[in-house]
Parts: C-alpha cells; sequence; structure tokens
C-alpha cells in the first residue's frame, strides 16, 4: 500500500475540492493507495508573518479580499505575498521537514500531489529533506500558470495541466514532456458526472419560476458577493423576458436581503448547497466570476457563461475568459453593468443552443484522467508495478 500525500489549504474553496473529489475517485477505482490529506496551513501556521502581524492567517486574508471584492491591484498584493513567503521559505521548509521525518507523527509519504500554488518549491524541498527521490507532483487548479513561479518551479518535479496553455506555459519553462501532462479540463467533484433525474419544468414550477421562460443562474462564489445585487436590478430593469435562480452561498445576510427584494422578473434565492449541479440542470446560463472551478462546471454542465475580465479580475484568472471566448462558450464583459446586453445577445434566435453546443464540445474528464497519470509516474519511479 503505497501513501500519497495530498497538499491543499483553504485560501479559496477550489483546493480543497480538488483534493477530495481526487481522494473520493481514488478510493473509487480501489487504488491500492492511502490518500492522505494534509492541509497545508496547519503546518505552517508557525511561520505564517501574516497572522503574527495582523492576527489573521494567510488564507484568511486571501478569502477575506475575495467576499468583500478587494480584488484591485490584486496582481501587486499578490507579489507582495510570494515575496514573504520566499522570505520564510527556510522556516516553511523546516516545519516541512519537521512534520515529515516523523516527529509529528506524521511518517513520510511515497509521494506527494500538490494542489496549492505558491509553496510548490517549500513543498519540494522538505519532502526532499526527509526522503531524496520522492516524487512530487502539482496539479494546476487554474486553466493557466500566472508566472513566474506561481504554480510551476524550476525542480524535479511533474506537473500535470488542465488546458493546452497551460501545458507549453510548462514546456517553455523548461519541463520535459515526460514529466508534464495534459489533462482534459480542470478537476470536478464525481458529483457532476453523476445522472440528473429532473422534470426541469415541475422543478421551475415548485419553485415559482416559469417552466419555458429562459433561466439565468446566478452565482459568486461560497460566500456570495454584493455584485449579485447589482446583476439582479439590472436585468429586472431591461425588460428581457427572463427569470434567475441566485446561490448567495454562506452569505445570510445577502440572501434575505435578495429574497426579499421586490422584482418585475421571477426569481429563486438559495442559499448555502451542495447541490450546484442539480441547480446547473435546471438553468439555462451561467452569470458569474470567471474562477476556474464555476466556470468548469458550468461548461460541463452545459451552460454558456456570462463573466468579466478587468482591473478586480485576480491575475491567475485572467486567462479563464480567454479560454472561454475561444471555444464560443461564453460572453466576457469589462464589468457586470453590460449583463443586460450580455443576456439580450445570448437570447438572441439560436444564439444560445449555438453557445450550449459549444459547451458539450468540451468534454472533461480530467478526474478520472488523473489517477491513471499517477499510476503511471509511480511505475515510473519503480513503486507500483
Amino acid at each position: 500500500m503505497r501513501v500519497l500525500d495530498f497538499i491543499y489549504f483553504d485560501a479559496g474553496g477550489g483546493h480543497r475540492a480538488a483534493a477530495t473529489a481526487l481522494k473520493m475517485v481514488v478510493a473509487q477505482q480501489q487504488r491500492p493507495w492511502e490518500a492522505r490529506m494534509v492541509h497545508l496551513q496547519d503546518i505552517l501556521a508557525p511561520a505564517d508573518v501574516f497572522k503574527k502581524v495582523l492576527r489573521i492567517d494567510l488564507q484568511e486574508i486571501y478569502n477575506e479580499m475575495l467576499r468583500r471584492g478587494w480584488t484591485l491591484g490584486s496582481e501587486q498584493g499578490l507579489r507582495f505575498m510570494q515575496q514573504v513567503i520566499r522570505l520564510y521559505h527556510g522556516s516553511e521548509v523546516k516545519l516541512l521537514k519537521d512534520w515529515w521525518s516523523g516527529r509529528s507523527g506524521t511518517p513520510p509519504p511515497d509521494a506527494v500531489v500538490s494542489v496549492v500554488p505558491n509553496f510548490n518549491r517549500a513543498l519540494f524541498d522538505g519532502i526532499q529533506a526527509v526522503r531524496p527521490g520522492t516524487p512530487y507532483i502539482t496539479i494546476l487548479t487554474d486553466l493557466a500558470d500566472f508566472p513566474p513561479r506561481f504554480w510551476m518551479e524550476p525542480q524535479d518535479q511533474d506537473v500535470i495541466c488542465g488546458t493546452e496553455h497551460a501545458y507549453q506555459q510548462a514546456l517553455a519553462m523548461g519541463y520535459a514532456k515526460d514529466r508534464v501532462a495534459l489533462t482534459s479540463g480542470m478537476i470536478l467533484h464525481p458529483r457532476f458526472y453523476e445522472p440528473i433525474e429532473v422534470d426541469v419544468a415541475a422543478e421551475r414550477r415548485a419553485l415559482g419560476l416559469d417552466p419555458d421562460r429562459p433561466t439565468g443562474l446566478v452565482l459568486f462564489g461560497g460566500y456570495g458577493t454584493g455584485v449579485m445585487r447589482d446583476v439582479l436590478d439590472r436585468l429586472d430593469a431591461s425588460g428581457l423576458d427572463v427569470q434567475l435562480i441566485l446561490i448567495a452561498g454562506k452569505n445570510e445576510a445577502l440572501q434575505r436581503e435578495l429574497a426579499a427584494r421586490r422584482t418585475r422578473i421571477a426569481k429563486h434565492v438559495v442559499g448555502f448547497t451542495s447541490e450546484i449541479p442539480r441547480w446547473m440542470k435546471l438553468s439555462n446560463f451561467f452569470i458569474g466570476k470567471p474562477g476556474p472551478g464555476s466556470v468548469s462546471e458550468a461548461v460541463h454542465m452545459g451552460l454558456p457563461v456570462i463573466t468579466v475580465r478587468n482591473a478586480w479580475t485576480l491575475p491567475q484568472e485572467r486567462f479563464n475568459s480567454a479560454w472561454l471566448s475561444e471555444r464560443g462558450a461564453g460572453v466576457v464583459l469589462k464589468s457586470f453593468s453590460g449583463i443586460a446586453g450580455a443576456v439580450r445577445e445570448i437570447l438572441q434566435p439560436g444564439r444560445l443552443a449555438e453557445m450550449h453546443a459549444a459547451t458539450q464540445a468540451i468534454r472533461n474528464r480530467a478526474i478520472f484522467e488523473i489517477p491513471d497519470l499517477l499510476q503511471g509516474i509511480l511505475q515510473r519511479e519503480g513503486l507500483v508495478d
């Protein structure tokens, strides 16, 4: 039984979700591996200078920034954060070395699989200090790297990419072709591949919606955002014959506010839910930020995406909008002030069907491809037959 450590953190929801989904599929496929979930923040907390100074840890700073929409100038903020991480590299490596050397009661793994950015140099150095030659694999949960050294580091490791663009970035950085793998997309939870038996017309009626009216799903992450109010108000004032399902996530105040808003258009407001595939099944198009997870989920479920790219867009997410446009699967705006025009565009005769077909042409099976890639790496290193 080989032990694989899946490294994640909670700066944004996608990293834990990716590691959890991968662990689930490994178990479903009955791979002869022990997949250990390793929360990086728990190990590196003593070296978190942000928590020492600001009384809040690095990943929570990031999450609060997303919740409040404080993303203008995020590229400069990201560069500063990277400099601090590199400044404390020695301390990070020591903590990881102590963790894997058994002092924490955790023996070193046979391989390390990272789904986090920024810390891959420290993670690699930490495991190599304890067990030299341990295979190290980074799986990008973004559609592209944001160089230099956001996801990819110049070190002896493997990289798994979900887009041709990221794959070419790895080769350009100097990785050998046999150390870079290309999957058909981003990691999605296995529930997105399960059949959904739902009578769309009946379900819409039960929610107080029209069974035949074009329905948009509005989703801005696990904590929602005030942008959802603006989207609702602008579409309500547009005169367009649409209706909305709005998912406010864990933001209960926003959920109550959206639900209480008196509007011309029909709407249904949802709080935190694990049934995103079902809500997507009830919708015709998606409105949200250009995060790799939500964009990939919407496209996989056949929903054309309306999103933005502007100065507030996180630098690592800027490629996502270009990816959508290139494939004809989305409309990219400078801001959501143009949401009415974008919805009007996709509701032109035949346009929604055309964009739906474009999403269907993107067949993402990454979650089922990655275990085979990991198996190949373990075989190459002589760890399995």
